[in-house]
This record gives C-alpha cells, sequence and structure tokens, in this order.
C-alpha cells in the first residue's frame, strides 16, 4: 500500500495504489442506484406496466454500462500513472536528452 510519509513525497504516486478502493467505492453505488432504479421501476409498473418497465430495463442497462465504464476509467487513470513511470525509467537511463 502506501506509507503515510509518501504523502509528502512526489517522488511516488499514491493514487495507482488506491484506485481499486475508489473502483469498488464506485461499484457499491452504480448498484445501489441501479437497485433503487429498479424498485422505482417496479412501483411505476403499478401505474403504467409498459412505462415502469422501460423504467426498469433501462435501470439494469445503467448498471451494466455505468460497471464498464467505471472499469475503463480506473483502467485510463492506472495507464497515465504506467506511461509517466516508463518515461520516468527512459529518462533515468540517459534515452532522452
Amino acid at each position: 500500500m502506501f506509507d503515510l510519509q509518501d504523502l509528502f513525497q512526489w517522488d511516488r504516486f499514491i493514487t495507482p495504489t488506491i484506485i481499486k478502493t475508489f473502483y469498488w467505492l464506485v461499484i457499491g453505488l452504480i448498484v445501489l442506484f441501479g437497485i433503487s432504479g429498479v424498485f422505482s421501476g417496479l412501483a411505476a409498473m403499478a401505474i403504467s406496466p409498459f412505462g415502469g418497465f422501460i423504467v426498469l430495463l433501462s435501470s439494469i442497462a445503467g448498471v451494466i454500462v455505468g460497471v464498464v465504464f467505471a472499469r475503463i476509467a480506473a483502467e485510463f487513470i492506472l495507464i497515465v500513472f504506467r506511461i509517466n513511470e516508463h518515461l520516468g525509467a527512459i529518462r533515468d537511463q540517459g534515452g532522452m536528452q
């Protein structure tokens, strides 16, 4: 993980180590909103069966799309930090003047 001293040093980034935690928090929020949408759709079915069914399907699709986009965003952040590490290694080898 990371140490408390890493908060005051700029040689090592802490984002790659905590991105997994934020990813799982986002997944939890997406699932909670999805469950809320499912119950909303079920409640709306009492008023309008077709409208409630559409809300139900859209909330399930929203959960799937949200999970995929959360994963893409987390991987993008990790890729940016990995590129930075690789560029630093290239610079340290003297490949760039």
